[in-house]
């Protein structure tokens, strides 16, 4: 891929109750959600009789844009994923929803996150005669589900969610429910929103995004709490909070990159918040320059926010072309090298003779912010700096985010000012994490309770790695529960 240099998005998930043509709202909802995954997209629906599934690789405009698709998809029920792997393969077996048929009927699930248990879970549930169909994480829930002892499907998700380690947001469809999950600390995110009924009741959406509600006209009722389950039927929607209460961790990067800039996360604007993390970068970071210029898209927010609060004017000096996702070219060493420059232009007539400050959300491998200073460079800059929105990614994420190894995490093995030397820029700054905090409202990070999840940037992981650290006496309590 040409944008090899990001973190790579986690995965979207919708769910819609009691709409009329509910293939058609979770394809709507799906497509504001694309920026969460691009490779895989599925649908199912439930018609009031069966179940309709439809699956396919790539993007949602191309798997759901003929009327025989969405014909073959009847039903006021529904769920959907967008998907980006960050366990298993990308083929159609990996593909989500899942769906699987129970004693007490079909069951599909949406998932969007990693479990950090689910390489013990599968190895227990495989000795066990379990038969994996994928090699996703998200079919540990469907197998679990399968072994559990208790009578409904509800209780069975409880068991299964109570056994799974994880960051974590679920849609889940059975031919009465539509069901959503969200892992304990509330580390991925999952809303739930309302709209016009088929029936003239009010009709139910859930999905990870507010945009999502957005595009499908729907109104947004609250976002869903962490370590509950939401349970959606024709009489209305209860809540289940099956966990004792924890103090949330709410992924920071969702605020940085992640989200799109025109959703609201845990109450706050995604767009506002990464102005006000470039104002804060602007007081930490100063720089003497001409203009301020962003790393299109994710950049522009924080670089209006830097701009304001310098008093230095902002301007479009890289122009990203929309229409290119991956290389349409052979990816040759050549063509990889040229790549960054089919998605970005450098504007010579804002950059020419200038003293350019670059801004953008996070250096990962570093290989993509080095092409586009060179690009800047070449353009004729007179200095070129740059100011990263985010602290520096030193370390992997392992909760639904695709990070490299930490050995290829450009912070992890260099300092600031070696940073600075490779990536060819004049000087480098990121923001602090006490003041990305300060930026999202809060006093700071408190280490004894910090209110997000920022292992990327503190190695402080609030979930255990238990498939990364493998104590041994944990996988043999896991395997005596499940024999």
């Amino acid at each position: 891929m040409i944008d090899d240099d990001k973190p790579h998005e986690e995965c979207g998930v919708f769910g819609a109750w009691n709409v009329t043509d509910a293939a058609a709202i979770t394809a709507l909802g799906l497509h504001a959600l694309q920026h969460r995954g691009q490779e895989a997209t599925g649908i199912v629906t439930h018609d009031g009789v069966r179940f309709h599934s439809h699956k396919g690789l790539g993007l949602v405009g191309d798997n759901y844009s003929d009327a025989k698709t969405m014909a073959g998809l009847p039903g006021t029920r529904a769920i959907g994923h967008n998907r980006y792997a960050t366990t298993g393969e990308t083929v159609l077996r990996n593909v989500q929803p899942l769906f699987a048929e129970f004693e007490f009927g079909g069951f599909a699930v949406g998932h969007n996150g990693n479990l950090t248990n689910a390489h013990t879970l599968r190895k227990a549930l495989t000795r066990r005669g379990c038969l994996f169909q994928s090699t996703m994480d998200s079919e540990v829930f469907v197998h679990l589900i399968a072994i559990s002892l208790y009578a409904s499907v509800v209780d069975r998700l409880i068991d299964a969610i109570k056994q799974v380690i994880g960051a974590y947001s679920l849609v889940a469809l059975t031919e009465n429910q539509l069901i959503g999950v969200r892992d304990p600390l509330g580390v991925r995110p999952l809303i739930l929103g309302r709209v016009h009924g088929a029936d003239g009741n009010a009709g139910w959406i859930l999905a990870s995004e507010t945009c999502a509600l957005d595009i499908v006209g729907a109104d947004f009722i609250r976002d869903v709490e962490p370590g509950e389950i939401v349970l959606i039927d024709d009489t209305g929607v209860r809540s289940i909070k099956p966990f004792a209460p924890q103090s949330p961790r709410f992924c920071v990067f969702e605020y940085i990159y992640f989200a799109r800039p025109d959703s609201v996360m845990e109450g706050t604007s995604v767009y506002n918040a990464r102005k006000l993390i470039g104002a804060q970068l602007a007081k930490e970071a100063p720089a003497e320059a001409d203009v301020i210029v962003p790393v299109p898209d994710s950049g522009v927010p924080a670089a209006m926010g830097f701009a304001e609060a310098s008093g230095i004017a902002f301007e479009l000096g890289i122009i990203r072309n929309h229409y290119v996702g991956r290389t349409f070219i052979e990816p040759t060493d050549q063509i990889r090298h040229l790549g960054v420059r089919l998605k970005h232009s450098a504007n010579r007539a804002i950059l020419e003779g200038k003293r350019v400050v670059l801004v953008d959300d996070s250096i990962v491998r570093g290989t993509t912010s080095q092409k586009i200073v060179e690009m800047v460079r070449a353009a004729g800059a007179a200095e070129v700096h740059m100011r990263i929105a985010g602290p520096p990614t030193a370390y992997s994420c392992f909760y639904g985010i695709d990070t490299p190894e930490r050995s290829k995490l450009l912070a992890a093995r260099n300092s600031i000012e070696e940073m600075a030397k490779l990536i060819g820029v004049d000087s480098l700054a990121f923001i602090s994490i006490d003041g990305l905090y300060r930026a999202l409202g809060k006093p700071g990070r408190d280490p004894k309770k910090p209110a997000f999840c920022d292992a990327c940037f503190t190695g402080d992981y609030p979930i255990a790695l238990t498939d990364h650290i493998e104590p041994r006496d944990e996988q043999l309590t896991l395997l005596a529960e499940l024999s």
